[in-house]
């Protein structure tokens, strides 16, 4: 049995890019908002579609960094959980 440990470390496991876990709601959430940012791309103007990709680029780094914050609480909460589990 390989160790979760090594898989994490060798990137052999990204819990941020599996979607295997995305539900149904969350899937067809996905193809809405992909239809309208298309359909609101298309309503606009060649410097408005610069602004929304600048504004595209930011919210992406901020949802990444979010993930990245969320998925190290969690990990350390289950830890904590674990410990405590443990001791009592």
């Amino acid at each position: 049995m390989k160790s979760m440990i090594d898989e994490l470390r060798y990137g052999n496991v990204s819990p941020m890019e599996d979607t295997r876990n995305n539900t149904e709601e969350m899937k067809e959430l996905m193809k809405y908002i992909a239809r309208h940012q298309e359909e609101l791309i298309a309503t606009l103007t060649d410097e408005q579609k610069a602004i929304f990709e600048k504004f595209d680029d930011c919210w992406s780094e901020y949802a990444s960094k979010a993930q990245k914050a969320i998925f190290s609480y969690a990990f350390k909460l289950g830890a904590r959980l674990m410990l405590e589990t443990l001791i009592d």
